[in-house]
């Protein structure tokens, strides 16, 4: 039931006051902190956790200087930043993988050292055999990642340089400082012939085309006489290890040669995605080709010089192949072959350098190291396979990417349940906010609104309408004060349409220049009755905060 307000002016006698008017029984404005106090919603820290170190003081500008030879990328990518909270200068490195590059180049290096000696020499065959792969996919990701083909005929390139570049070595005694020449020569031939199709065929129908080539090569290096039908391939071939040498020594330095060819690839894919042509290709992704030409871009012709490009690497990648097993066989050819090089892309990531050499890693040493499983090894693969596709997207290297769209989707999920006791502030907004006042303020203004929507009924209302101006009630004194004191940025007006006989509602702009809007085409006959319509409306804005 509603409680009697006694108007205080009533006994002076002024027109159109009431005596006493119903109204809403008293509440105590602290009701809302002590609710908000005792709220058992659960919190969570605020901010991330800083696992990478901050540097001191300046010098962000000297880094951007510095660039790789030949490419527009820095070396490092240093943000230099001021801290408000220590009040000092800090530099953070944007991209760590420089850094993680070379410490695992470094560990490349010294791997021959800490080798236990059982394993020595599987490991070092194993890692020479890695190597030589990680080169072949780099150039293999390079073509499907950056250039969008979706070419299978890399083995069959790296095959054809090397069973070329191992008959001339057999038949004509070529030295094996040579046979990545004439397989690089081979692969320029190979890379045009297969290049040609790809300005008309696309996608699948490229992709089957070239697996035909890989089976057709397989068919006739298995059949033909002059590469070895009844030997198994041609052997035979110069190599690079001195004569004499003991075992261990030659796999050393086989791992170490193997190891500069990697490289020499991986800074010919930097090469590639850090000049023009890689911008080119990276422009215009996901058969966005009509854009790239309509910007000038000869986007096709972009992809075959990558092609050609990877084609005359793969072709002395399969020269070094043959020197470094004196031949080649039928099994670069082979269904496994390309499997397993897909497996390698797949696992690390399509279109990443670090990608193309995790994976190689991952499936090689499942496929060398641990050899006494059988085919369980090849299943295992399949396995991890399945498992990338699955449940990742990119690889092994989108992990990161992955998790942080699902953080920021847990985010937003938990939004209102984390800003329920900060008030309207988020807890992530906060640690941004200079002025901590505006916490605050933002705060209290939420408990007040919390406060105030208890005071609106249907007493309060019918109490403005009878007196928009003048002595009112506790509730709607409340009511009326908070709202004239908020900013002049849409706030709610009169326009006096023709004084004393028309009136309109206005929004005010809050910026010095700027008209106001007009909220609704309805006039008010008199200004009691606009006044009590933009009440209504303040009340309504309140109730939907």
């Amino acid at each position: 039931m509603a409680n009697i307000w006694k108007n205080p002016v009533a006994n002076w006698s002024i027109k159109g006051e009431a005596d006493n008017v119903p109204t809403i029984p008293w509440t105590s404005p602290l009701k809302p902190w002590i609710e908000t106090t005792k709220a058992k919603q659960k919190l969570y820290k605020v901010g991330r956790l800083r696992y990478y170190y901050k540097f001191p003081g300046h010098g962000a500008r000297t880094w951007h200087r510095w660039r790789y030879p030949f490419t527009r990328r820095r070396i490092l990518n240093i943000r230099g930043e001021y801290n408000a909270k220590s009040l000092r200068r800090e530099k953070t490195i944007l991209d760590r993988r420089p850094v993680y590059w070379m410490l695992s180049f470094i560990a490349m290096v010294i791997a021959p050292l800490l080798m236990p000696g059982g394993l020595e020499s599987t490991l070092l065959n194993a890692g020479a055999v890695f190597f030589i792969y990680a080169a072949i996919n780099l150039c293999w990701t390079l073509v499907i990642g950056t250039a969008g083909i979706f070419s299978l005929a890399s083995m069959a390139i790296v095959g054809a340089g090397a069973y070329g570049a191992a008959y001339l070595s057999l038949t004509y005694g070529l030295p094996w400082w040579s046979l990545p020449m004439v397989g690089s020569v081979i692969g320029l031939v190979f890379g045009i012939l297969i290049a040609l199709p790809a300005t008309r065929l696309e996608g699948f129908y490229y992709a089957l085309l070239t697996l035909g080539l890989v089976e057709l090569c397989r068919v006739y290096v298995i059949q033909s006489r002059t590469f070895g039908s009844a030997t198994g391939g041609v052997y035979g071939a110069d190599s690079y290890l001195p004569d004499g040498i003991s075992e261990i020594s030659g796999l050393t330095i086989s791992y170490y040669v193997c190891f500069a060819v990697m490289l020499a690839v991986l800074f010919m894919f930097r090469f590639i995605q850090g000049k023009r042509l890689g911008r080119i290709l990276r422009m215009a992704p996901e058969k966005r080709e009509a854009f790239a030409e309509a910007t000038g871009v000869n986007f096709r012709w972009a992809r075959i010089q990558v092609f050609i490009i990877t084609s005359v690497v793969l072709g002395a990648l399969g020269g070094v192949y043959a020197s470094h097993f004196h031949g080649a066989s039928p099994s670069l050819f082979s269904m496994d072959s390309v499997l397993l090089g897909l497996a390698m892309l797949v696992i690390g990531g399509i279109g990443r350098s670090e990608g193309a050499v995790f994976g190689t890693l991952v499936v090689v040493m499942i496929d060398k190291v641990f050899i006494d499983w059988g085919p369980l090894r090849l299943i295992l693969i399949g396995v991890i396979m399945l498992s990338v596709v699955l449940f990742l997207k990119g690889g092994v290297f989108g992990i990161k990417q992955q998790f942080r769209a699902w953080r920021n989707k847990k985010k937003s999920e938990n939004r209102s349940t984390r800003a329920e006791k900060g008030g309207e502030m988020l807890p992530e907004e906060a640690t941004e906010t200079h002025d901590k006042d505006q916490i605050f303020l933002r705060r209290f203004d939420k408990m007040q609104r919390d406060y105030l929507k208890t005071l609106v009924s249907e007493e309060v209302i019918e109490e403005h309408r009878r007196s928009p101006l003048g002595q009112h009630s506790e509730a709607l004194e409340r009511l009326l004060n908070y709202f004239r004191r908020q900013p002049q940025s849409d706030k709610y007006a009169l326009e006096a349409i023709e004084p004393f006989k028309s009136y309109r509602i206005i929004a005010m702009s809050g910026q010095r220049g700027v008209p106001p809007r007009v909220v609704e085409d309805k006039i008010y006959k008199s200004e009691s009755e606009a006044l009590h319509a933009v009440f209504v409306r303040r009340v309504q804005d309140l109730m939907e905060s």
